[in-house]
């Protein structure tokens, strides 16, 4: 079906954006592929328009499933983490609409306020459009959308570092972080910063978020001791630890950082930096939401 595939990129992002789950956003795209497959083509007039509603109705309703299961969910939650590349973050718009501070306010709207804010806001699409998709009035889409843009304006974190100071800031932090220098890293952190950890119950983390800059610097230097790596690869299944490596690589559009065993992702770090310090670290180590992920050179 070359349509679809010519469009799969795309529907793969819009579902992305509103899931933020990289599991599911592929299920969702299978879906929509199922639909394609068995709709009459001549009732389609506009292909891309046609699947990017269908995609974008289906992942509303695996949202609306999914809301009941993170509530249940053993700690705290995070959006899986996607590895973009450089390219990516050259391009300002779509980086910013994959960071992962803003997926994690997103996690906060409604499902409808969600889906209307990525449409809106990542891809631009028409009032009258999302009205289509959602099954609403362009007035009460205008209203969906005011809502979600100031909810997530009061909640998302001010950036007010260009990306190549964050990338030298990061590059400080991954420094400091391998090498267990507490002092290093401490410097780094504002003094109310906060680590979030998302072990999903699958790894040791966290089930709090980790306050203060001296707490979230000792719990940072001491994951690099021998007895807590040992710790740590016990959790996932991997009793013998092997190579244990930090690399730098570019996740959801911004520098982060990736720790790997072998062959294997086993955490990623991607740091909120306010006012040239650390102010949020989001810790993912739940092993089913970076198996999708490789370690990098």
């Amino acid at each position: 079906m070359p349509t679809f595939e010519e469009h799969r990129s795309l529907l793969t992002a819009v579902a992305y954006r509103i899931l933020g789950s990289v599991t599911d956003a592929e299920d969702v795209v299978q879906e929509a592929w199922l639909r394609w497959s068995g709709a009459d083509r001549a009732d389609v007039a506009d292909p891309k328009a046609y699947l990017v509603r269908v995609t974008s109705r289906l992942a509303i309703d695996r949202l609306r499933q999914l809301k009941a299961r993170r509530e249940s969910y053993v700690g705290p939650w995070l959006p899986e983490p996607i590895s973009t590349g450089p390219d990516v973050a050259e391009h300002a718009a779509l980086a910013d609409s994959v960071e992962l501070a803003l997926l994690v306010v997103l996690e906060t709207l409604t499902p409808l306020e969600r889906a209307v804010f990525v449409l809106r806001e990542a891809f631009d699409l028409p009032f009258a459009e999302i009205g289509e998709i959602v099954g609403r009035n362009e007035p009460a889409v205008r209203q969906l959308a005011r809502r979600a843009r100031e909810r997530v304006r009061e909640r998302r974190p001010r950036f007010d570092v260009d990306r190549d100071e964050r990338r030298r800031i990061t590059e400080r932090f991954f420094g400091a972080a391998a090498e267990g220098d507490l002092d290093g890293l401490i410097t780094l952190l504002s003094d109310k910063v906060q680590l979030v950890s998302d072990g999903g119950g699958k790894a040791r983390a966290a089930l709090r978020a980790i306050t203060g800059s001296a707490n979230v610097g000792r719990f940072l230097a001491s994951i690099t001791t021998q007895e807590n790596i040992a710790k740590f690869m016990a959790s996932i299944g991997l009793p013998d630890v092997p190579d244990w490596s930090f690399t730098m690589d570019t996740i959801n559009g911004a520098p982060g950082i990736v720790m790997s065993a072998g062959d294997r992702v086993v955490g990623v770090l991607s740091l909120v930096i306010v006012d040239g310090r650390v102010e949020t670290i989001y810790l993912m180590a739940n092993p089913e939401k970076i198996a999708h992920l490789h370690p990098t050179a």
